[in-house]
């Protein structure tokens, strides 16, 4: 089975930003996307690539339902949700290196400790991340409200032993609908690592391995798709007394390729404790039932 470490591969084929160096995107035997095509018979260079690409006129706009991947719905009680924006992301990769040393003949004081120091770097980024007000400034132009969305990170540790060197390596995955506010805190996060470093006498590599922009939802499909999802709930319960929840999408999806194409709007459905990607995945048929009602009533409003 081929897996490619990359993304939104079709979707930005279509929307036409897909540069013509993914085809040499390689799966874990080495075979490259350009060779995984050609055993279809389906040749690609740089002139056919731009021929995948849609005419922005022809189409009207992208929506696309997906299962949330979190547990807010659920949380709520509510089987589907309205997506406002997908959160733009900024990996690190980030290296501490220090040097062995004695356990019983070294003084604390004077010892380089990569693992310390990254353990003392991660929770200074989930302090970050859960209360970005304590750490940032804001001039109007970058909306506290919006730093909300920080609250997603992820880490990879990795610990290695060379020639008397130890060396930490962690990721880093940062995610916000605010883009200035992502880089802020990027910006701040970097600053504080590289301190806490100097004071434990401890080498700091940062390296960014990835840079995606938020992309805010269509107010006016986002807008039709709450009417419908109420519209879809209220044929299939008889009556709905709750809001439509309006919610940020943290996970990448096609809808980010698609807008460079045409307007955009998502969908959520409820997913059972926000698991995905996973064998526990699983959502209830009466909520998929319920996503089809409601593009159903989305799809009458535009004939």
């Amino acid at each position: 089975m081929l897996c490619f470490q990359s993304t939104f591969i079709g979707s930005a084929a279509i929307a036409g930003i897909l540069p013509v160096s993914a085809l040499q995107i390689t799966d874990k035997s080495g075979v490259t996307i350009q060779d995984a095509l050609k055993k279809t018979s389906i040749e690609v260079s740089e002139e056919h690539l731009q021929q995948l690409r849609y005419d922005p006129k022809s189409v009207w706009g992208y929506v696309e339902i997906h299962i949330e991947q979190g547990p807010v719905l659920e949380w709520v009680g509510f089987p589907l949700g309205v997506v406002k924006g997908i959160a733009g992301q900024t990996r690190l990769k980030v290296t501490m290196r220090g040097s062995q040393g004695h356990a019983g003949t070294v003084p604390m004081s004077m010892r380089h400790d990569p693992m310390a120091t990254a353990a003392e770097a991660i929770v200074l980024l989930e302090s970050l991340c859960k209360h970005p007000q304590d750490f940032l400034s804001f001039d109007g132009q970058c909306k506290s409200y919006s730093l909300e969305s920080l609250s997603t990170y992820s880490f990879v540790p990795l610990v290695r032993y060379r020639l008397g060197q130890v060396q930490v390596t962690f990721t880093v995955d940062l995610r916000a609908i605010d883009d200035m506010g992502r880089e802020a805190v990027v910006c701040e996060l970097s600053n504080r690592l590289y301190q806490i470093c100097d004071r434990r006498s401890v080498s700091c590599t940062i390296d960014r391995k990835h840079d995606a922009n938020a992309v805010i939802c269509n107010s006016e499909l986002t807008s039709k798709l709450k009417s419908a999802a109420y519209l879809g709930l209220n044929r299939m319960t008889g009556s709905v007394q709750d809001e439509v929840p309006v919610l940020m999408c943290g996970a990448g999806h096609d809808a980010m390729a698609l807008s460079h194409l045409t307007k955009v709007g998502m969908l959520f459905v409820r997913c059972r404790g926000g698991i995905s990607h996973f064998p526990e995945e699983h959502v209830l048929d009466d909520d998929v039932w319920a996503s089809g009602l409601a593009i159903l009533a989305f799809l009458e409003t535009q004939l």
